[in-house]
């Protein structure tokens, strides 16, 4: 049997039951780059095969450990790459307000910046960095902020991004993520960035963040409306132009029926 066959099934088997049947969904996508990146002829084929299949392999393999040390490197690369807000800027020394008491929330070591771009968006990476773009905090009371920062706190403390870089990683593979000293160079550290951004929770990740953001906001004592009402102010944003694809519109169901079960627990 090609020797191929044989690792790339292994591969997929350790995807599967790595990650998150949700987050798994790009398994296809991992097995395809490879498959891409073996597209040689000759003689070389099946060596330049086999080289691939171990470089998913690895993928598929790498510990929670070495995926928060890439985030670590992700996130420093990102944030050269994005037009991060400085000292001073109104939108930092705004989020630097809200947030002064929650760099070490829940056990976890957390840090916080703005981008400055009009889209409406957030994100959470494993290794704590929550990074918040600027046209969302136009849209966003201080409370509604903090809930929504909430719900990115959730996404760590739950694992959910670990799973998402996972993912990402994965989908990676086959352009040989990493390099012999555990480096990732610009190029891939860029499209890992995107990936990561650009992937999707499932439903249950995000009901799970939309639950413990509320035990956030009970915790310090901040209001449990302003949950609710972000999420109201989000449903009207879905499917918008200024929705967009962005990682807060992702999830299934949409925006308004999350605000429903929001409304519910901040009832009970």
């Amino acid at each position: 049997m090609n020797r191929f066959v044989i690792v790339s099934g292994l591969v997929a088997a350790l995807v599967l039951s790595a990650c998150n049947a949700d987050l798994a969904s790009t398994t296809g996508d991992v097995l395809g780059a490879a498959e891409e990146a073996t597209a040689t002829t000759g003689n070389g084929k099946k060596d330049a095969q086999v080289s691939a299949a171990g470089d998913v392999f690895k993928a598929a393999t790498v510990s929670d450990s070495e995926l928060r040390a890439y985030s670590r490197q992700m996130i420093a690369a990102r944030d050269k790459q994005a037009p991060v807000a400085k000292a001073g800027d109104k939108y930092a020394t705004r989020l630097a307000r809200l947030t002064r008491k929650h760099a070490r929330e829940d056990g976890l070591k957390l840090n916080f910046k703005v981008y400055l771009t009009k889209d409406v968006n957030a994100f959470a990476t494993p290794d704590g960095s929550i990074r918040v773009y600027s046209g969302l905090m136009d849209l966003m009371t201080d409370d509604e902020l903090l809930s929504i920062l909430g719900h990115e706190i959730g996404h760590v403390k739950n694992g959910h991004s670990l799973q998402k870089m996972r993912t990402a990683y994965l989908a990676s593979a086959g352009a040989k993520l990493a390099s012999a000293q555990g480096k990732l160079s610009a190029q891939v550290l860029s499209e890992l960035g995107e990936s990561f951004v650009n992937a999707q929770f499932s439903q249950s990740m995000e009901s799970d963040a939309d639950t413990y953001g509320i035990a956030f906001l009970k915790r310090n004592k901040y209001k449990l409306p302003a949950a609710e009402s972000a999420m109201r102010k989000l449903a009207d944003l879905d499917g918008t132009a200024a929705g967009g694809s962005n990682s807060l519109f992702s999830s299934h169901p949409g925006s308004g029926q999350r605000a429903d079960k929001i409304h519910e627990l901040i009832s009970e």
